[in-house]
């Protein structure tokens, strides 16, 4: 199963900010999409990503006085992408491995969605749904 898959089931739209919004705009935005990270663009350039836990990182660390810094103060720098043709398998190895909930999906140089941690989760148990049905539907038939 491949990234497209997810895509497929997911708004085509991605949320993004400005690398000069303020925290507290970002956390708002969040809240009002029920979403959990933003792409942060400077000049149509992605910068990076803000998630919920960079949000709460920066508070842990500066204190209130965080919600009013911008969020490129803030943001993870550390952009792990992966194609819309990449495997669901690929994609829980780069999440496992660089520990991040959130991967860019980036097809000819275009940014064309997010996929979450949940996203993938949410397809993988779909995946063992059906090989677990099938698996049953089979021993059925042979006894």
């Amino acid at each position: 199963m491949s990234i497209s898959e997810i895509l497929d089931r997911k708004s085509p739209d991605v949320v993004s900010i400005r690398a000069g919004a303020g925290v507290i705009a970002a956390a708002r935005e969040m809240r009002t999409r029920r979403i959990a990270a933003l792409v942060v663009k400077q000049n149509e350039r992605i910068v990076g990503v803000l998630s919920e836990t960079d949000i709460l990182n920066a508070i842990a660390q500066h204190g209130e006085s965080a919600l009013s810094m911008p969020v490129e103060r803030v943001l993870s720098r550390n952009l792990v992408t992966i194609t819309s043709g990449d495997s669901i398998k690929h994609a829980m190895q780069l999440m496992t491995h660089h520990r991040v909930r959130h991967l860019l999906v980036i097809d000819d140089g275009a940014l064309v969605g997010i996929v979450s941690v949940g996203d993938v989760v949410k397809r993988r148990l779909q995946e063992l749904e059906l090989e677990s049905n099938v698996l049953r539907d089979a021993y059925i038939a042979a006894h």
